[in-house]
């Protein structure tokens, strides 16, 4: 190159000041022209029970395939005969990716009785074990109660104490011990979450967020962004503040996806940050509704808003 063409020092400070200032003007203009580098891959799923439609397994979950579902959650330890489940689910590809346990509320891990405590522990390590059969990878938890006679510092070293009885259970399954908030009186900030997990120092011990039932005292999209990794399931429902100061705390509840106060852009950016929407493993991660369920009109109408929030 001729020298007479060469760039001169002022040039190139001037080019490089010009493409600096340009970059200041937004720092998140990459951003806004993509706002996400991976598509969304969460996968709808709903509790069991919310299926009102459809007389044996196999017809239910066929209802729910044709819904748009590609998941359900079941309840263990209950009457519910495994092998008709895993067959209807070989006929319809619903996969049962959870369990919940259906006896947590009645037998507390923090309970002062050890004999209720060593109950708990029992129905815990059955669910894990149906878990497994079902090739669900996680049991859902509520980890303690607190109230008038149990109170919260207990909860928290009773539970843990508890919890780490079945984790060799845990192990041996490969299924985890995921932790969900909800109105327990424990558990009550998404730091104090965090911690309550990191203190297991065990990868079997997770946690599943609940949306809805952060809404009445929080923020769902501060709590995604602080538990992160941690979260590994989430349940999909919403809640309306106007409701509950105007019809009472539960009537909070009572209102459609989308119509109450989650602020979804917000929690599904929250989601995107952490990856948990945009995960391609093993081929994206599970949203469960629960909510009122119902007949096949009913599920379509949940499968839709679903939808409808996931693109927001």
């Amino acid at each position: 190159m001729p020298y007479d063409i060469l760039p001169t020092r002022r040039e190139v400070l001037l080019t490089g000041a010009a493409l600096a200032a340009s970059m200041a003007i937004s720092p998140f203009a990459s951003a806004a022209i993509h706002p996400r580098q991976a598509p969304r891959t969460l996968r709808k799923a709903v509790m069991f029970g919310m299926i009102g439609e459809g007389e044996t397994v196999l017809e239910k979950f066929t209802i729910l395939k044709d819904c748009g579902f590609e998941g359900v959650e079941m309840d263990s330890p209950s009457d519910m005969n495994i092998d008709e489940a895993l067959e209807a689910a070989a006929k319809t590809g619903i996969k049962v990716h959870g369990v919940v346990d259906s006896v947590h509320w009645k037998f507390h891990l923090n309970a002062p009785d050890d004999k209720v405590r060593a109950k708990a522990v029992d129905m815990l390590s059955t669910a894990l074990r149906d878990a497994k059969k079902y090739g669900a990878s996680s049991v859902l938890l509520v980890p303690g109660v607190v109230n008038p006679k149990q109170p919260y510092d207990e909860a928290w070293k009773l539970s843990q104490q508890e919890i780490r009885k079945v984790l060799p259970v845990a192990k041996e399954c490969g299924v985890k011990v995921a932790i969900e908030n909800v109105w327990n009186n424990f558990l009550l900030s998404p730091l104090e979450a965090a911690r309550y997990v990191d203190e297991f120092n065990d990868p079997m011990v997770a946690w599943h967020f609940d949306i809805g039932n952060i809404i009445n005292a929080g923020f769902p999209d501060q709590w995604v962004r602080v538990l992160g990794k941690r979260i590994v399931k989430l349940h999909i429902k919403d809640y309306s503040r106007k409701k509950r100061d105007e019809q009472g705390l539960w009537k909070g509840f009572d209102v459609e996806l989308g119509d109450g106060d989650a602020n979804w852009p917000a929690v599904m950016k929250a989601l995107d940050e952490i990856a948990y929407s945009t995960s391609p493993t093993p081929h994206g991660n599970w949203a469960t509704a629960e909510v009122g369920g119902g007949d096949r009109k009913r599920l379509t109408k949940i499968s839709e808003q679903m939808d409808a929030l996931f693109k927001m």
